[in-house]
Formats: C-alpha cells, sequence, structure tokens
C-alpha cells in the first residue's frame, strides 16, 4: 500500500567532505587520502551557507599504484542529515514560503552532498560518475564536481552542461552507445576520450572520428529484480564483445574498457557480483589475445527508496567488493560505478496540487484523485507503475481511502497509478497541497516542454 504520511524528518549534522575520488589525472588514491576524507567526515566543518569556507581539496599524493584490495576499507559516515527518503526541514521551510500554485520541485544539496559522501566511503577504491541524465540540474553539477566527482553523458547538450560548470574534459565520459559520428567528432574535439559502444558500426564512427580514443564495450546484461529494468536496446553479447574489442584495436581504438548496467532501481544484491563474474572471464580471455583491459564498469542502478525499503549502500559494497576480490584478487582493473538516482534521487521531493477529486459511479468506493503533474510533467517513470512514490498531505492522520491517482493532461495515458494500493485521506479536497517524496532523479529530465500547455516542471536547488 502505497499510503501518505510515513515518518518525518530528523535533523543530523552535515558531513563534510574534501574531494574522495582520485583526481582525473592521478593514479588510485593513497591510504594516507583514504585516511584525510575519513578524519574531514569525523570532524565536519561548519556548513557554507553559514559563511564558512568549503573543505580544503585533499591534495594529491604521488605513488605507486595500490592495489584494489589495499583500499576497500568502507568508513561509515556520520549521521545523515535525514532518514532516506524523506522531507528535509530545509525543504519545509522552504515550501512553507512558496505562494504559485503549479508544481515545483526542490532539491536539497545537502541531501546530494550526504549521499555521495555515503557512496564515496563506502566505495573509497572505485570511481564514481554522476549519471547527468539523472538531473543536470548546473547546481548538483558543481557541488559534484567539487567533491570529485567524475560525470557519465548521453550527448553534446550533457557534455556541455558539465564542462559549463569548470569540469574538464578528462572528468567526461560518453557512455551513449548511440551517436552520430559529427557528435562523437564534437566530444573529442572538446578533449573527451572515453566512449562506450556495443557494435561494429558504431566502432568504425569512432575510428573515424576519435582516432586513439578509449573505447568501452557494453555487455548485455540481465537485470531481473530492477524496478525499472532495462530492455535490449543497449549492449551486446559475451562473444560479439570480445570480437570488438579486438577489431577496436586493429582500428586504432585504445580498448581500455568493459561495461555494464543491471537495471535501475535494482535491489537484488546478486546481480552485481554474478556480472562481475562473467566480465572477469571476458577479461580473461581478452588478456590471452593480447588485450589488457584497465577498466571494469558496473553501471548504476543503486535505488532510492521509494514505496519499499531498499538494502543501504555499505550493502551494495561489500557485495562489489567481495566479488571483485573472489575474481580478481589484488590485479583488479579500475573499477567504475555510474549512479544517478542513488545521488540525487531522495534529495528531491515534488510539491504539487489536488486539481479534482471525483467517482466514476455514485457507488465506486474507489475515489479519482487528479493532481496538477502527471506522467507528461516529470513522473514518467510511474509508466506500467514501475515506480512507486511516497506520498504525504496536510491531511495526513485521519481516515484512509483507496484512489487511482492521475496527472492533469487530456491524455488517456496520464494516469500515475490505478492497480497499486494507494491509499489517501478521505477528506482529501480540491487545492489540497500532496508531497510526492524521493523524485530528485528522473523528473526534469522527463518533463516535456508544454504537452497540453503545461510548462515543464519548475526545479529550485536549496
Amino acid at each position: 500500500m502505497i499510503a501518505a504520511g510515513q515518518g518525518r524528518a530528523q535533523r543530523a549534522r552535515k558531513p563534510r567532505l574534501a574531494s574522495v575520488n582520485p583526481d582525473p589525472t592521478s593514479r588510485a588514491e593513497a591510504p594516507s587520502e583514504i585516511q584525510a576524507a575519513k578524519t574531514a567526515a569525523e570532524n565536519p566543518k561548519p556548513s557554507p551557507n553559514a559563511s564558512a569556507q568549503p573543505a580544503p581539496a585533499v591534495p594529491a599524493v604521488k605513488s605507486k599504484r595500490r592495489s584494489y584490495l589495499s583500499l576497500v576499507k568502507p568508513v561509515r559516515p556520520r549521521r545523515d542529515l535525514v532518514p532516506q527518503g524523506e522531507v528535509s526541514p530545509r525543504q519545509i521551510a522552504w515550501l512553507a514560503q512558496y505562494r504559485h500554485s503549479e508544481p515545483v520541485l526542490v532539491v536539497d544539496l545537502e541531501l546530494v552532498e550526504q549521499a555521495y559522501v555515503r557512496m564515496a566511503r563506502a566505495l573509497p577504491a572505485i570511481r564514481i560518475y554522476y549519471a547527468v541524465k539523472a538531473n543536470p540540474a548546473p547546481e548538483i553539477i558543481r557541488l559534484l564536481s567539487r567533491l570529485g566527482a567524475y560525470f557519465d553523458t548521453a550527448s553534446p547538450i550533457e557534455i556541455g552542461q558539465v564542462m559549463a560548470q569548470g569540469v574538464s574534459p578528462e572528468r567526461i565520459s560518453y557512455g551513449n552507445t548511440i551517436k552520430k559520428q559529427a557528435d562523437i567528432q564534437h566530444a573529442f574535439t572538446l578533449g573527451v576520450r572515453d566512449f562506450a559502444f556495443d557494435s561494429e558500426a558504431e566502432l568504425r564512427k569512432l575510428a573515424a572520428a576519435a582516432p586513439g580514443a578509449r573505447a568501452h564495450v557494453r555487455v548485455l546484461m540481465d537485470s531481473a529484480g530492477a524496478e525499472w529494468p532495462l530492455s535490449r536496446k543497449f549492449g551486446c553479447s559475451y562473444a560479439m564483445a570480445e570480437d570488438l574489442m579486438l577489431k577496436a584495436k586493429a582500428a586504432g581504438l585504445d580498448p581500455a574498457g568493459i561495461c555494464f548496467h543491471v537495471g535501475s532501481q535494482q535491489t537484488d544484491l546478486t546481480r552485481w557480483p554474478a556480472a562481475i563474474a562473467d566480465m572477469a572471464g571476458l577479461i580473461r580471455r581478452l588478456a590471452e589475445r593480447g588485450i589488457a583491459v584497465r577498466v571494469l564498469n558496473l553501471g548504476g542502478g543503486f535505488p532510492s527508496r521509494y514505496r519499499k525499503d531498499v538494502p543501504s549502500i555499505d550493502a551494495y559494497a561489500q557485495a562489489i567488493h567481495d566479488a571483485v576480490k573472489r575474481e580478481f584478487g589484488d590485479k583488479a582493473p579500475q573499477i567504475v560505478v555510474e549512479p544517478g538516482r542513488a545521488i540525487v534521487g531522495d534529495a528531491g521531493v515534488v510539491q504539487s496540487e489536488v486539481v479534482l477529486v471525483s467517482r466514476k459511479d455514485a457507488t465506486d468506493d474507489k475515489r479519482w484523485v487528479y493532481l496538477d503533474i502527471g506522467k507528461f510533467s516529470g513522473l514518467a517513470e510511474t509508466m506500467d507503475e514501475a515506480i512507486k512514490y511516497r506520498l504525504r498531505t496536510d491531511k495526513d492522520g485521519g481516515p484512509l481511502g483507496a484512489v487511482c491517482l492521475a496527472g492533469p493532461s487530456c491524455d488517456s495515458a496520464d494516469i500515475l497509478y490505478e492497480k497499486a494500493d494507494v491509499q489517501m485521506p478521505l477528506d482529501l479536497a480540491e487545492g489540497d497541497k500532496v508531497l510526492i517524496l524521493s523524485t530528485g532523479a528522473y523528473t526534469t529530465t522527463y518533463s516535456s516542454v508544454g504537452f497540453n500547455g503545461f510548462p515543464p516542471l519548475k526545479t529550485v536547488c536549496i
């Protein structure tokens, strides 16, 4: 049941972090850098909003590359600002002053930082590429850049959005396997050197437009267990991946890496170990044929908290660490992850308004509740009722009743939840506000530019 009004936000001290990922031109972090990051977390600085200076970046330490296992020492962060997926006091305060009627997404940047810090400490030896498509707000990009993140992009526009915030092209990958040759050339001219591909036709475009670039073949992966599963659109078979890496080398490209994705909002912890085992076999076969794979990209899939509780990032980190240790020992390639949802999803809350409450027949027990936001204005992930958001209203605490929840547009597909058991207050009425929790990811980027004349979803970062 999706019921409005579960739990309340609690205050906690804000974790602070200097850059915890390696500098883009440096080798893997030395233990002294990990210890410096740990010290920064255990002795938090005042928030920049309190006129304090940001924590200084951890100085680079020049040393020989250390093994993966010597760096994998997860450090539990300080107590969270608020429980995962809850509304922060800052968001509540901002919304209390909001006087406009259109829906708005409010992203608390302190919660974005909290999520990044939590992941960076759980995966200290792993390079984090933020999936820009989740939420490309410039404030988010600037924050994550300061924290040491790299960036996974899907188009020239996203590359431009990242570079506009001062991020160097060495910290950007072009992860879309479907690219126009002109777009590849544009990215290469800007200085981007990491490109994903999954076909021989794409490989030929890379060889022509980005000679010598680092090519990362994407392998098709089973995404069972994911609430937003992936189709067969991206990736190729293991056998084809092996052949493509050989052809990439012959074409003058640098066959640097292998990547995969186990599905978005993946709650099955076994998916990564199984995939890592398969990729380790592929890496060994390529090594026998003269190709040393230097990067293994585990993709995204780390979840936000929606209707169900999800495993902690520490649980995911342990599963990944154990699999890497088992398959590679102390000779692992550089491990990469590409989180998007897990970084920004729980940091956002949408405030919407009830437009209409009605019934289809006088005898119907189930009401229809129409909001001023729907599938075409930011909630596209309710397609097939896949992502089930939690809801809050000012009338929570009283009697509840089942509802069908729908958006405002003149499109019969604009129904958010009809089969799911959504319960809302019986006295809910037109004009009442409804908070939709954990909406920081894949909402603004899915919002249409004006379907039926409704404006794109307004976004505020605080």
